[in-house]
């Protein structure tokens, strides 16, 4: 695998380079800092262990020093990684991924719902409730989805 998560910057290293002062005490996990996406002064919270970063004020956020990378400098995702120095060519061809329409967090909250709507609809039917035209229809829009996110999942 090119990309190697190991060799991402020390996240304090990585923002004092990038000209911010992280303010805050010694042992605090979070600083704060300018945001250079909006100029706003000390709303940018920095996580010194992770390199996870988020804007108090304009919202903009991301979980590492390579999210932050790419958004700073416009960089997609492997001009950032090499950019970084945590890209490792090792001479295979990139395998090529199929975009996901939805976060794994978002496709499983998904999931979740459609198949409790499913699980409520069959404990009906099992009851001796009959279930609606609008019922089925709905049953049937739900396996659908469930039905789309393993394919774009698997």
């Amino acid at each position: 695998m090119p990309f190697d998560r190991a060799h991402l910057p020390d996240p304090t290293t990585y923002f004092e380079n990038q000209g911010l002062i992280l303010k805050g005490p010694r042992s605090a996990k979070w600083k704060t800092t300018t945001c250079n996406f909006h100029g706003g002064s000390d709303s940018l919270r920095v996580n010194v262990a992770s390199g996870a970063w988020v804007c108090m004020s304009c919202g903009e956020k991301g979980g590492d020093v390579l999210a932050y990378k790419m958004k700073v400098d416009g960089k997609e995702f492997v001009n950032a990684a090499k950019a970084l120095g945590c890209w490792v060519d090792d001479g295979r061809p990139p395998v090529a991924t199929k975009p996901t329409p939805l976060s794994p967090r978002q496709a499983l909250s998904v999931m979740a719902f459609e198949s409790t709507l499913a699980a409520v609809a069959a404990g009906n039917v099992a009851n001796g409730v009959t279930l609606t035209d609008a019922d089925r229809l709905r049953l049937m829009v739900a396996a659908n989805r469930i039905n789309r996110l393993v394919e774009a999942f698997a």
